[in-house]
């Protein structure tokens, strides 16, 4: 990360202003779908490489714990779908090293603490059943690979019930709710060309995975969805995004927080006009096929508001259940992040008692190591981060971020940085937002070796911490989070003072 903080700030909302797609990591989890949905797709040998080469020496696929479940899943289906069609040796030991790694990770009943990750819980019992399937074909044509390896269990915490309950739903032409469609591939053949839903210029459910399944490997060059396929595809050479296109999150997110740092760049009136107009009764969606909810409604509402676009808040009352705010209706679980960004927009209308509410319980759903969670992300430094900003700039939840404080200084690792696995640009740049604007030595000085840390990096490669149905990176956010932590450091003298001195010579300069 360069000193000089101005022109990477242009320069970042400058590309966003120019991408209808935004910038996010190829999923292993969503490539492998297309390696089983679209053979016959440009990139498709692009894309069984890419899974060969994620592919870790122990055989799985993804992140630690049970965020390695569902791609090693998705991608050893995937890869004995190609040893299907083409026989090749070296795709049926990599779906075989794969085999081996489900049991040697989770065991043979897959014992996983799964994460609270997008339809996880239909996700995974589709492909046991279509793993299961290749076995048994594979099995009674005699190929070895099958005899070696063991039928898989659906795992504790999956609800295979519910997924054939939607699958007879589909077949019968009933109309599912607008929230499946992200995960349509789910439902397998009974996907194919559902009368509820059509692919268009932006595809289906804002998922390439989603509107692979609907054609079922027809449709013509010609259709919009089609194109959307190829479109997506080439943006990363053959590998895909687990959702695409998804400007307004990343828009929002952006200029969220280089807002909330105040980080001096200029916004073209066009991003602010599309999100303005992007809001309806229901609010705003992170992107196309995808239904609205308070999270990117929320977000898109500070972004306005922080650039002279003050828009009623009328928008988010649908939202609120209990004395919080649902992501979206009918929700498994609440977010903690989603009521942060709740708070945050009405903090720009005044105080108010939903505002009081909102902040009692957010500091309720704390841990009792002063420590927060939350189902979009997996780290709890951007859930820590989130909420104790937004309890701060209102003035809540005092003791909260007392406890939150002292768990970001007991955490920070010997290099600097913070992380849940290990330590990280971007969980470090959301625990110096926090620690900067602490104004206690102690927080000063961790802020500082924070910094030297975020100044020192030299990843261009993210580590996925971002919660779909696989983990991804939005490149964007993270690298604007890493500004306006800098940006903030800078303007505290005693923390800009201490990284002096720590890193001679350094002149963070931002404007």
């Amino acid at each position: 990360m360069t000193t000089d903080l101005a022109e990477p700030a242009r320069h970042l909302v400058h590309a966003m202003a120019t991408d209808p797609y935004g910038d996010y990591s190829p999923s292993v989890y969503e490539t492998a779908r297309l390696v089983t949905l679209a053979p016959d797709l440009t990139g498709h040998a692009n894309r069984v490489a890419f899974l060969l080469g994620e592919q870790a020496p122990d055989g799985g696929w993804g992140g630690p714990e049970g965020y390695g479940l569902l791609p090693t899943l998705s991608a050893t289906e995937a890869l004995l779908s190609e040893f299907h069609r083409t026989g090749s040796p070296a795709v049926a030991a990599a779906a075989g090293r794969g085999l081996e790694a489900l049991s040697t990770r989770w065991g043979r009943d897959l014992r996983a603490d799964l994460p609270d990750t997008v339809a996880v819980e239909i996700l995974v019992p589709a492909l046991v059943s279509a793993v299961n399937a290749h076995l048994e074909r594979l099995d009674t044509a005699g190929v070895a690979l099958a005899r070696r390896h063991h039928r898989l269990p659906d795992p504790d915490g999956t609800h295979p019930a519910i997924l054939h309950g939607l699958r007879r739903l589909a077949e019968d032409g009933a109309a599912l709710p607008d929230k499946i469609l992200h995960s349509l591939e789910a439902l397998g053949s009974a996907a194919r060309g559902v009368a509820f839903a059509r692919p268009g210029a932006d595809g289906l459910g804002c998922s390439p995975a989603a509107t692979a399944a609907w054609f079922g490997g027809d449709g013509t060059a010609a259709h919009p969805g089609r194109r959307y396929l190829e479109d997506t595809q080439a943006r990363h050479g053959g590998p895909v995004p687990v959702a695409a296109p998804l400007a307004v999150f990343e828009r929002s997110w952006v200029l969220s927080a280089f807002a909330d740092a105040g980080v001096p760049v200029p916004v073209p009136d066009g991003v602010l006009d599309g999100l303005a107009a992007g809001l309806g009764p229901d609010g705003i969606s992170g992107g196309p096929g995808l239904p609205p909810d308070a999270d990117d409604t929320s977000a898109t509402l500070y972004a306005l508001a922080s650039h002279g676009r003050p828009h009623p808040l009328g928008c988010l009352h649908e939202y609120r259940v209990d004395g919080h705010f649902c992501t979206y209706p009918d929700e498994r679980t609440p977010s903690v992040t989603t009521n942060a960004h709740v708070l945050q927009a009405l903090r720009t209308s005044g105080p108010s008692e939903v505002a009081t509410a909102t902040a009692a319980w957010i500091a309720g759903r704390q841990h009792a190591d002063g420590s927060w969670t939350d189902k979009w992300h997996a780290s709890p430094y951007y859930a820590t981060a989130r909420c104790v900003l937004a309890l701060a700039a209102g003035g809540y939840g005092t003791t909260a971020r007392g406890r939150a404080l002292r768990w970001l200084l007991d955490t920070q690792r010997p290099d600097g940085s913070w992380g849940r696995w290990g330590g990280t640009f971007e969980e470090t740049a959301y625990a110096v937002q926090v620690l900067v604007r602490a104004r206690d030595p102690r927080a000063d000085e961790a802020a500082a070796r924070g910094c030297v840390f975020l100044l020192s990096w030299r990843g261009t490669r993210h580590p996925p911490l971002w919660h779909d149905k696989d983990l991804y990176t939005p490149g964007r956010i993270v690298r604007a989070e890493g500004i306006a932590a800098l940006h903030l450091a800078r303007t505290r003298p005693s923390v800009a003072a201490l990284l002096t001195r720590l890193r001679p010579g350094i002149a963070v300069r931002t404007a």
